[in-house]
């Protein structure tokens, strides 16, 4: 009998999920990641497991310490978690933009939340500069310290997708996987996963999913970070600036994709393959499409199926929200 001691040792070890719809449109097969099946519902639940064994081995998290971070919600989540299991606090901070869900699920989960407006990363309110403000603060104050994950620029987040979703993608495929491609929020998925699939196979091809109004589609593909025209819904992803986790990422391919084109493909995936999924997972499925359609015929393409739909029921399956944003609306939710 096995038993899991604690809920980290449920984080990671995900199952591919073939995506029908999708293969059987480009002749490729077409995999996804299942990644809201971690505890926390997404796959940030790494990131914060990496983040947080990491600073337990260098010694900076003391025992009943704090753990402070800027998030769009899911690493929140995934922090908040671990640390009520391991003993520690969480303090998040989250632009007030994000979901209500999201919201909700914080607080449910007993995290110090504090909400912030949404602004530029180069805006000194940013939620990112509020946290490290914030940790900095809470240093000197906690009993037991305080410390800021920086998801961003943590190099423990890379790593850990290295160490674990590079190398089950590789070992679930038995080493035949052609593409990999994912969205980014901080790269660390995308400079892990890269990372050991080419240190595997230098072949692997790697893109990047970008939502319009982000810059690294332009970055990947001219060299310069120019914010690309048009603006985007799904959370969590779309930066405007090089993470020092998305330096390291081997990126071979790069994909500005509307919303407009990626939302159908969960509207699709919920209607017809019983799947339930958020707005990163639309762009990221949408990615593997145009990967696939680039290879050809035949080949094996991954991605990132981030977290549950449900974390989005107000914005994404709200008719209503839909179309005040010019967006399409799947016939099953039509008013």
């Amino acid at each position: 009998m096995h038993t899991a001691l604690d809920v980290t040792q449920l984080i990671g070890n995900t199952p591919l999920l073939h995506l029908r719809q999708v293969s059987e449109q480009t002749g490729c097969t077409i995999l996804g990641k299942a990644e809201f099946l971690n505890p926390g519902g997404s796959v940030k639940d790494r990131t914060a497991l990496g983040i947080i064994r990491a600073a337990e081995q260098a010694g900076e998290l003391q025992p009943g310490g704090r753990i402070v971070e800027g998030t769009a919600g899911n690493t929140g989540i995934g922090l908040t978690l671990v640390a009520n299991a391991l003993g520690y606090k969480s303090t998040v901070v989250m632009p007030i933009t994000q979901s209500k869900e999201k919201i909700d699920s914080l607080e449910l989960l007993g995290a110090d939340l504090h909400l912030v407006p949404a602004t530029s990363y180069d805006d000194s309110r940013h939620y990112v500069h509020t946290a490290e403000r914030l940790a900095n603060k809470m240093a000197g104050k906690e009993e037991h310290g305080a410390i800021w994950a920086r998801q961003f620029d943590n190099p423990a987040n890379m790593a850990i997708h290295e160490e674990t979703t590079g190398r089950e993608i590789w070992e679930q495929t038995d080493g035949k996987v052609d593409g990999f491609i994912c969205s980014v929020g901080t790269g660390g998925t995308l400079a892990g996963v890269s990372a050991a699939l080419k240190g595997n196979n230098k072949d692997v091809a790697i893109g990047i999913a970008d939502p319009l109004g982000a810059s690294l589609y332009s970055h990947f593909s001219k060299g310069e970070l120019e914010r690309s025209e048009g603006n985007s819904i799904i959370e969590g992803v779309g930066i405007n600036h090089v993470t020092d986790n998305l330096a390291q990422a081997q990126v071979d391919h790069a994909y500005a994709i509307s919303d407009h084109d990626a939302l159908p493909y969960i509207y699709d995936l919920l209607q017809h393959e019983g799947l339930c999924l958020g707005g990163s997972s639309a762009l990221n499925i949408a990615g593997a499409v145009k990967l696939a359609e680039e290879l050809g015929p035949g080949h094996t393409i991954v991605t990132i199926l981030c977290d549950y739909g449900t974390r989005y029921q107000s914005k994404l399956f709200n008719p209503v929200f839909l179309e005040n944003k010019g967006l399409p609306v799947p016939p099953w939710l039509q008013i």
